[in-house]
């Protein structure tokens, strides 16, 4: 929960971090943004390290370097300090967090992995929204400082409990470790994942953005070619053709695509069209989160009846579900309730469908690679997520801007024109409209409303795709084994007398 939390939580307090250190909204970003790529960049190689070294060691270790780095960053006193911290915090969660699934999936037998797995994913799934919340109540009550109080807290509980509680597990080390796979693995990871968050705001046509593209795909192409040579390859691509691992990874990667989308949306919407503060935006996102953990509890129960496969099939329409009704609902009249039958759906559905997939991942990889898949099953959402926000924030922006122009006859033409920026931009200049401001206001939050559309129809129509594939390429049900009875002669001899 610490380390999911903290992905997000410096979001409500970019005003005071602009304020503190004096930073431009681009360095703000940076404060932000620097844990989240080194997190992306290490899981991979430090999941694998993990399985060599050892599981207990690494964890703690990586919980050593997450506190002081959180304790570091509370107290900086200068922007460059603050960067080193969330560098520092981002390597401590790449040792955590694949460490955290392969300890499970390691030490707890077949017959309560799933319902293990299950818990870990309601935490993984639910600790960003319940993170968001708490931050934004430490921002309201005192200050932003007091925003790494929350994962001190955490990272000082799991170190006690996993002191005394994690068994140290570790694989037998063959072959040296895989260098190169590495390096390209963290360029192709940083590549995609700031590629994917700087897009929507420099443009897709960005030569920033098409150079760490470029830098991306061939960083990729070299890790696939290396890694299907290689004789000790950091992750063997060869593992894809098993239908879990395929699967699994296919839909956590639309799946958190899909959400990360639908949190960039509802926040305006919270925020500006109804007026809310963070707080409140925060708290009416709650019915998704605290659903999608109670669902992926029950998750592993509903797999054992019908099938992991069937289970991630339902759980993924359940969620399809969900956001055709946030797109056909929503209105400005009816508010919050116009999107609350979404949030549940999206939470339960959401909930079933992530802990099947995890375990299909998991258990597509051998014993000795569980470093690897843990830390698979974690790109896979970060990825995604970055993925879904830039291509449903784009389809919301251009959305806007189509809708908004027809809404604006008769106002001047610089009104107009930083009106058709964004809704928060059209708020602001509706302040100083005069007697244009209700229209600007009205057409803004009218062409928001079409562009949330357009951007939820479309998650409808790729989850739709994802259920075929999943239906097509979904882990198969284990065939259930037949016992044979062995007839005894106690047997013999009571079949005789009822004769």
């Amino acid at each position: 929960m610490a380390v999911v939390a903290s992905v997000s939580g410096l979001n409500v307090a970019q005003p005071q971090l602009a304020s503190a250190f004096g930073a431009s909204q681009g360095q703000v970003l940076w404060i932000i943004n620097t844990y989240t790529l080194t997190l992306a960049a290490l899981l991979l190689p430090l999941g694998a390290a993990g399985d060599r070294l050892g599981r207990k060691p690494v964890l703690i270790a990586g919980l050593a370097a997450f506190g002081v780095a959180n304790i570091a960053a509370g107290m900086a006193p200068t922007m460059e300090v603050m960067l080193a911290a969330r560098l520092l915090s981002g390597v401590g969660a790449a040792m955590i967090m694949p460490v955290t699934l392969s300890v499970i999936t390691a030490s707890f037998p077949a017959k309560e992995r799933s319902k293990a797995i299950g818990m870990w994913t309601a935490v993984a799934g639910g600790g960003g929204i319940l993170g968001m919340y708490l931050s934004a109540l430490l921002v309201d009550v005192a200050n932003w400082r007091w925003l790494f109080a929350l994962p001190i807290v955490l990272t000082i509980s799991a170190a006690l409990v996993g002191i005394r509680a994690v068994p140290n597990s570790r694989e037998a080390a063959v072959g040296r470790f895989d260098v190169l796979g590495t390096l390209s693995s963290i360029v192709a990871t940083v590549g995609f994942t700031y590629a994917l968050h700087e897009a929507p705001a420099l443009g897709w046509s960005s030569p920033l953005v098409l150079t760490l593209l470029a830098a991306a795909i061939i960083a990729t192409v070299t890790f696939v070619v290396w890694e299907l040579r290689a004789a000790h390859p950091l992750l063997d691509i060869r593992h894809f053709r098993t239908r879990g691992l395929s699967s699994g990874t296919t839909l956590l990667l639309v799946l958190f695509g899909v959400q990360g989308g639908v949190s960039l949306v509802l926040y305006p919407f919270f925020q500006i069209v109804l007026g809310w503060s963070g707080l409140l935006a925060t708290l009416g996102m709650m019915p998704m989160a605290l659903l999608m953990m109670v669902a992926s509890g029950l998750a592993p129960r509903l797999a054992a009846r019908i099938g992991a496969r069937a289970s991630m099939v339902i759980g993924l329409g359940i969620a399809m579900l969900g956001l055709a009704l946030m797109a056909s609902l929503v209105s400005v009249s009816a508010g919050y309730f116009s999107v609350l039958p979404g949030l549940i759906a999206m939470g339960l559905g959401a909930g079933l469908a992530m802990t099947p997939s995890t375990e299909a991942i998991t258990s597509s990889l051998p014993r000795e690679q569980q470093g690897v898949a843990s830390a698979l099953n974690d790109l896979t959402r970060e990825l995604g997520s970055a993925l879904g926000i830039a291509m449903l924030g784009g389809l919301l922006v251009a959305g806007y801007q189509n809708a908004i122009a027809a809404r604006l006859g008769g106002v001047p033409a610089n009104l107009a024109a930083a009106a058709s920026e964004g809704l928060a931009n059209a708020a602001a200049a509706s302040q100083h409209a005069g007697p244009y401001a209700e229209q600007i206001l009205t057409a803004a939050q009218e062409a928001f409303i079409a562009g949330w559309q357009q951007a939820m129809w479309t998650g409808v129509a790729v989850m739709a795709v994802l259920v075929i594939f999943v239906l097509i390429r979904g882990p198969k049900r284990a065939p259930t084994p037949t016992v044979k009875r062995v007839q005894t002669d106690q047997d013999a001899a009571s079949v005789t007398l009822d004769s």
